[in-house]
């Protein structure tokens, strides 16, 4: 389907502000999956935030000229989906989890912090865990030290308060026996 002149500005105005927002930029390539299964990916991809358009190439490519995606733009060829995601590791995590399952989908390349990443590199990113399971990590990590501090005086006290409840009877039987 071609799509007019006023059609493809608003294509590429609504993908420059999907790359504006977005850390991460992930390709695959698509060839010989089910609509069945493009569905599944879709709802999987909008549950975790990442947006994934089907797009012509001259169309994307024209959309990140001059954004941190520009450095992909030449590997931009063949029937792709292009994966944008705010949060830095969403897309890529989306798109390898899918392709685990699916030989269809074949992850081409990857962008995050205007660094290009292969195959290899977009597998990497998408097992990093997420944003709040490393928030929860480094709150672990945080509270280590106080809460091992807590349970050695916690322990401290109460050998402390053993010896305290065995030296308090002694001192009243020591004193009654002055008065008798």
């Amino acid at each position: 389907m071609s799509l007019n002149r006023s059609e493809k500005e608003a294509v590429i105005s609504e993908v420059t502000s999907l790359a504006a927002k977005a850390q991460t930029l992930v390709m695959a390539e698509y060839r010989g999956i089910t609509v069945a299964n493009m569905d599944k990916l879709r709802v999987t991809a909008r549950s975790n935030g990442v947006s994934l358009s089907v797009l012509k190439n001259t169309l994307a490519r024209r959309a990140v000229a001059g954004s941190a995606f520009d450095v992909v733009a030449d590997q931009m060829t063949g029937p792709l989906i292009y994966g944008f995601s705010e949060d830095a590791v969403a897309a890529a995590k989306v798109v390898a989890e899918f392709a685990k399952t699916n030989d269809k989908l074949v992850i081409r390349a990857g962008v995050t912090g205007g660094k290009v990443l292969d195959i290899d590199g977009v597998k990497q990113l998408a097992s990093i865990p997420s944003k709040e399971v490393l928030l929860a990590q480094l709150c672990g990590l945080l509270m280590s030290p106080i809460s091992r501090t807590a349970v050695v005086l916690g322990a401290l006290a109460a050998k402390k308060g053993e010896g305290v409840a065995e030296e308090a009877p002694a001192a009243p039987a020591a004193e009654e026996a002055p008065a008798a």
